[in-house]
């Protein structure tokens, strides 16, 4: 199986036959086991077996085309003692991805304080909840 090519802006990606930059970088970031890379690298440099472990044992199949496609990207580098790293724009993507955390947190909030919706109650059996 070929792997799918890494997202840029200018290329046709997912979503957009024009490559969008939004749209290049959301195939990017939504891409399984990316953000968790960024988000590993972005408080030290770390080795491939460490940042292995770290993504909680990921195939190292998995992990190398990540990386590759996070330098291909220039999100990611690889430094001189082999360990990987965020770029200046790796950095910026994850400072970036603040609000967007900070948002998922409020809905997250939302979602938890609101009755059930229809076919929730729908999908229980039970007519009970209010």
């Amino acid at each position: 199986m070929n792997p799918l090519p890494t997202p840029m802006p200018g290329r046709p990606v997912r979503g957009s036959t024009t490559g969008r930059s939004l749209m290049a970088a959301l195939d990017l970031f939504g891409r399984r086991w990316t953000l968790r890379i960024i988000w590993e690298l972005g408080n030290e440099p770390l080795g491939f077996r460490l940042l292995q472990r770290r993504c909680d044992g990921m195939s190292s199949s998995v992990l190398r085309q990540r990386l590759t496609e996070l330098q291909e990207a220039r999100l990611a580098e690889v430094l001189r003692d082999g360990n990987y790293t965020l770029t200046p724009l790796g950095h910026d993507a994850r400072e970036a991805l603040g609000p967007v955390i900070e948002w998922s947190r409020r809905w997250a909030a939302e979602l938890a304080d609101a009755p059930p919706t229809a076919a929730e109650d729908a999908g229980d059996g039970q007519c009970h909840r209010l």
